[in-house]
Formats: structure tokens, sequence, C-alpha cells
């Protein structure tokens, strides 16, 4: 099974191949913000890919779409609701834009 790691917070989660990105972090509780539930209308839960992007399922033009909204967009920037694990390990950065959206979704977490 692929392991995602989050960073900076380092914490990593091994998942099931076609396990979204989004998926792995709720499951691994990382701080990954989903506004829309995960439904790619939003661009809350965008990430920085620093290894295994091409292992990941090709953007859609709906997923380009969306990153169009996102703040500092890079070539390794993926919606997590919608960049779908293979075989291989990845690494991603949590955007500072989809930790602030997890904190305002989860206020008791800001706290900790």
């Amino acid at each position: 099974m692929p392991k995602v790691t989050f960073l900076p917070d380092n914490i990593s989660i091994e998942v099931a191949p076609g396990t979204s990105l989004l998926q792995a972090a709720k499951k691994a509780h990382a701080q990954v913000g989903y506004a829309c539930g995960g439904v790619c209308a939003c661009s809350t839960c965008h990430l920085y890919v620093k290894a295994g992007l091409d292992s990941l399922t090709e953007q859609s033009e709906k997923e380009e779409d969306i990153l169009d909204k996102a703040f500092d967009v890079r070539s390794t920037s993926r919606l997590g609701c919608q960049a779908k694990l293979a075989s291989v390990d990845v690494s991603v950065e949590i955007s500072p834009e989809s930790r602030r959206a997890f904190f305002d979704e989860h206020p008791e977490e800001r706290a900790r």
C-alpha cells in the first residue's frame, strides 16, 4: 500500500491505491481543508506534491479550473479531493490556504 506523508507536520499514513489525497488526510487527521466536502467545488484542499507527482491520477479540466481560483498555484499543485494514489509513496505539503480553511472548518482544533 502506498504511504502518504503530509508536510510540514510529517504525518504519514498507508492507504489503498485509488484513495484520494483528501481521504488520506482525513484518515491521518492531517490539517487539510475541504470546505466543499471534497467535490471539486473549491480550492481549500490545495496541496503541493513534493514527491510522487507522476504517480497520481491526471488532472481533469475541472480540477485545473478550480486551481485557477487558488492562491500560489505551482506546477506541483493538486487538489486533494481529485488526486488519487497509485502504488507509489507520495509526499505533499499542505498549502497555507488549506491549513487556514481547516481551522475555519474546525475551530476547536485552533486552540490545540
